[in-house]
């Protein structure tokens, strides 16, 4: 059967993808920071529970290894693993906030997808997926959000070079923007958030399940095909027209 290592599965995004690719029978490796709410992922199922800080090459190589040991192969990564930071104009932002979440959301996302992208280039048969997690503010900003969306913008230079620089090995790369998916991380937009003109409104959200379907269409697709970038959003979400 196929099989996915998935970052950030403690949690949202990356709870919610881990379970239906392990509804779908794909073997899932589960990483995050903690191992508590790895297991909680896992739950009765097979999944491989690997405690993981993906800003540490050390210990990204060693879940990996572990995993493409137990399985074998490895065909896809959700490099899913993100933080970020109450709104805030830039200058109020403190340096040791914005490193560190510089550091979970790019440096993280570059260690993972490097060390994915060695694994599939040296394994026989070769190739494999990377799927980033993006974000609408990979496109346009919220106000108060330098470093997230600059960190976003960096993701997706990061998908289009993968993209690129896998196509001799049969490495597909594509990204995910998701916009308003109802998790811990998104529970301020039912009461509320700041809006581009001053005002603070309530904004639509959607089950984070319709994301989790969304990634394993990706993952699913056979590696002469392709879903590049991938936009799924709350349909009424003030994206489209934002500021």
């Amino acid at each position: 059967m196929p099989s996915i290592i998935i970052t950030g599965a403690g949690s949202g995004v990356g709870r919610a993808t881990a379970l239906a690719f392990q509804n779908a029978g794909w073997d899932v490796g589960l990483i995050g920071r903690r191992q508590a709410p790895l297991e909680e992922t896992a739950g009765e199922s097979n999944a491989l529970v690997l405690p993981c800080d993906v800003t540490n090459e050390a210990d990204v190589e060693k879940a990996f290894h572990k995993a493409h040991q137990h399985w074998g192969h490895l065909d896809a990564v959700f490099n899913n693993a993100g933080v970020s930071l109450k709104g805030a104009p830039l200058d109020e932002l403190s340096v040791a906030d914005i490193r560190g979440l510089l550091d979970v959301n790019v440096m993280g996302a570059f260690i993972t997808a490097r060390e994915a992208f060695g694994i599939m280039r040296k394994q026989t048969p070769q190739g494999g997926r990377i799927i980033n997690n993006g974000s609408v503010s990979a496109y346009v900003p919220r106000w108060g959000s330098a470093a997230y969306t600059a960190s976003k913008h960096a993701i997706t230079g990061l998908t289009r070079t993968v993209s690129l620089d896998g196509r001799p090995f049969n490495i597909a790369c594509g990204q995910i923007d998701i916009g308003n998916a109802l998790t811990d991380m998104a529970q301020a937009m039912t009461q509320g958030v700041p809006q581009a003109d001053g005002s603070v409104a309530v904004e639509p959200v959607m089950d984070v399940k319709d994301v989790a379907s969304s990634v394993l269409h990706m993952a699913s697709l056979p590696l002469e095909a392709n879903v590049q970038f991938m936009t799924v959003m709350a349909s009424a979400m003030p994206y489209i027209g934002r500021g």
